[in-house]
């Protein structure tokens, strides 16, 4: 799960698993597989970085920067 924030600020957690689809409209909308909207304040572009973070941690891949 990635942590992520309503655009009024409070975070809350979303499986990234669950995810379908992302679009920057301009506010950032994650639609899930149950079709369910939700407006977050993260960029496209961070939600991808946090999902490949927690899919490395999840596996135990070790990426050197």
């Amino acid at each position: 799960m990635i942590k992520v924030s309503h655009l009024n600020k409070g975070e809350f957690y979303v499986n990234c698993e669950l995810i379908e689809q992302m679009e920057e409209t301009p506010d950032t909308v994650l639609t899930m597989l149950s079709g369910r909207k939700i407006l977050v304040s993260q960029s496209t572009e961070e939600i991808i970085s946090l999902t490949l973070e927690f899919k490395q941690k999840a596996h135990g891949i070790k990426v050197i920067k």
